[in-house]
């Protein structure tokens, strides 16, 4: 949709529309407005910065905020000493709020002495009460705060930013409209996410998202099928599925459409040739979806399983509802379906009262899976959550040694595994000149592993097929074959 309006014959004068996202167009015509007056009084356009500090959800959100201030007119600049800096947070971790605590102590300085400059701040941190109190006793400077779930309202709250001169606050603190058909800046003009629902039931004991993202909400699939086939046309080759637990997709529709449906129907856009997707929650999993894919050629045989604990006591104190005898069923089902599958997985480590006895539940469970990678967390409180009010939390060094005996596992049997594929022909997507040798290319198997191989420009964005000459414990070089 975004293509097929221009801003510059939209009627600011007259009253904004009702309805979404025509309103937000209305606004960003009103902001475009704003652009071309500062150009003309600066003899410049005024540069904006999106600083992504979370999850892939985050980084496809930031995409949609670069894009709209692109339509607008801003220039785009990775220097956080902009005309406008925004700041798309996380909070899964208390470390990533201070953080944010942090870059705000240093544009407070830069700010006192270039008093134009704006600064927003939006995403999961700001749906916690207690960070917006605080922002609002100790951070005058900030000129507008908004949360997730009203990320789409954007340009009407830039509009409204840039016509005050005090701080802009808008949080819901919960929805059910999706909102979409708004620009975007992707990254990658070959590869992009897509989000397909948003929001969390699960409620780990560990976690804080349902309480910032809300609740489960899918996206119709018509209108999932039409992104991509835009994003198709426009030279998308992969996708990446986005939701915090995809396998539940379309379970609150009226009619229910399942996850394996949907991958069924992305399959059959043509120029679409890799499809991803995360995160999977294991109690969701279905057979279905291992079915369909172990069929397809376009699902990357690549799954992303948090297991976290291999402790069925640990398990169902972290509310996973599955136990450690499931979770090795079912990654028993998966590698019998799809032999090459490539499992990563999340782990933590030290969740309060984990026994020795809990961690060699853990061990366990790597050793009989064998990951192709996992990313190892040391357990730490997350205030809201159920978790951090438990008794019996792990003693630091405890939780230390632990770790450093996972991650040396974990990366043990990962070596191996990548070790295996020496000497095969794999196809890898091209997507950039290496930073550190321009005689290289870099890209990604199916399996996201990363290789390099000799190469130019033109190469990025194809799949090629690549000898795997060289593992270097987690990344390849190879060279790609010639073509017959």
């Amino acid at each position: 949709m975004y293509n097929e309006i221009d801003l510059d014959i939209i009627d600011i004068n007259s009253e904004p529309p009702t309805e979404e996202p025509f309103r937000q167009y209305y606004f960003m015509a009103k902001c475009r407005k704003w652009v071309k007056d500062f150009e003309q009084k600066n003899e410049r356009l005024p540069k904006a910065c999106v600083v992504n500090m979370g999850c892939q959800m985050n980084a496809r959100d930031s995409e949609k905020l670069a894009g709209i201030l692109e339509n607008i007119g801003y220039e785009r600049t990775d220097c956080e000493e902009a005309d406008f800096v925004i700041y798309n947070t996380c909070t899964v971790r208390e470390n990533a709020n201070n953080k944010v605590y942090g870059r705000l102590g240093y544009l407070h300085a830069y700010k006192k002495k270039h008093p134009q400059m704006k600064i927003a701040l939006c995403g999961c941190m700001m749906q916690e009460a207690h960070v917006v109190e605080r922002l609002k006793s100790s951070y005058r400077f900030v000129d507008l705060i908004f949360g997730t779930h009203n990320l789409f309202k954007f340009p009407e709250l830039l509009a409204s930013m840039l016509e005050r001169s005090e701080m802009t606050i808008e949080i819901w603190q919960d929805t059910d409209k999706i909102v979409e058909e708004l620009p975007i800046d992707r990254k990658y003009p070959f590869k992009s996410g897509v989000n397909i629902m948003f929001g969390c039931n699960n409620f780990c004991s560990y976690c804080i998202v349902p309480y910032v993202r809300g609740r489960e909400r899918s996206r119709r699939p018509q209108e999932i099928l039409r992104e991509i086939e835009r994003m198709a046309d426009d030279g998308v080759v992969e996708v990446m599925l986005l939701g915090q637990n995809v396998n539940s997709y379309g379970k609150t529709f009226d009619e229910p459409f399942p996850f394996a449906r949907l991958l069924q129907e992305i399959e059959q856009i043509d120029k679409i040739q890799r499809i991803r997707f995360m995160t999977s929650h294991p109690k969701d999993l279905s057979l279905d979806l291992i079915e369909v894919m172990a069929a397809s050629n376009k699902i990357c045989h690549h799954l992303h399983l948090p297991l976290q604990s291999g402790s069925t006591r640990i398990l169902e104190q972290m509310n996973r509802r599955y136990t450690k005898e499931q979770y090795l069923a079912l990654a028993g089902r998966l590698r019998e379906a799809m032999p090459d599958l490539a499992l990563t997985t999340d782990i933590i480590v030290g969740f309060p009262g984990e026994t020795e006895a809990d961690f060699a539940d853990t061990l366990d469970v790597v050793r009989q899976v064998e990951y192709d990678s996992a990313f190892t967390f040391l357990y730490s409180k997350r205030t809201g959550t159920p978790a951090a009010l438990m008794e019996n939390q792990v003693p630091e060094d405890i939780v230390k040694r632990r770790f450093d005996q996972l991650l040396q596992e974990v990366q043990h049997i990962a070596a191996a595994k990548a070790e295996r594929l020496t000497g095969q022909v794999r196809p890898i997507l091209v997507e950039e000149v290496n930073a550190q040798d321009a005689s290289l290319v870099t890209g990604r198997l199916e399996n996201n592993s990363i290789v390099h191989i000799p190469g130019d420009a033109s190469m990025i964005g194809t799949l090629v097929d690549v000898t795997l000459e060289e593992c270097r414990g987690f990344y390849y070089y190879g060279r790609a074959i010639a073509a017959s």
